[in-house]
């Protein structure tokens, strides 16, 4: 085998080698936008359960779930899932084969993003408006 100085650079590239572009970001923020939805997934099935339980138990999950922190929560749960169900959109669009081209690439991840917190916010005011 050849000899090869390997010790004065790395065997692949990384991280420092990349400059973050918008679709590096969303790609990234589908994936942990779809771990995310897991987690708020898991706390509805809670507070379902707990209604199931005892009315006891049920309002201490309420409590907690409606709380600052909840609320929090919460509001982050319906971003991801319109993040989530955008970027989804996004993706069966490349899947018939069209968007590809950078300028329409990064139109449709700004879409995705400012669709998504756009959204969550009408969200937000219809369900505080009822």
């Amino acid at each position: 085998m050849a000899d090869v100085n390997r010790g004065d650079r790395p065997l692949s590239p990384h991280l420092r080698v990349y400059r973050a572009e918008i679709n590096m970001v969303t790609s990234i923020l589908t994936r942990i936008t779809g771990v995310a939805l897991l987690g708020g997934a898991v706390l509805f099935v809670w507070w379902l359960m707990a209604a199931a339980v005892s009315e006891e138990y049920f309002a201490t999950v309420d409590w907690l779930l409606t709380s600052i922190l909840g609320d929090i929560v919460m509001t982050l749960s319906v971003w991801a899932l319109w993040y989530h169900a955008l970027a989804g959109i996004r993706h069966l669009v490349w899947d018939m084969g069209y968007g590809f081209d950078p300028d329409t690439s990064d139109k449709s991840a700004w879409g995705a993003v400012i669709g998504s917190v756009a959204l969550t916010f009408l969200t937000i005011i219809t369900i505080w408006g009822t």
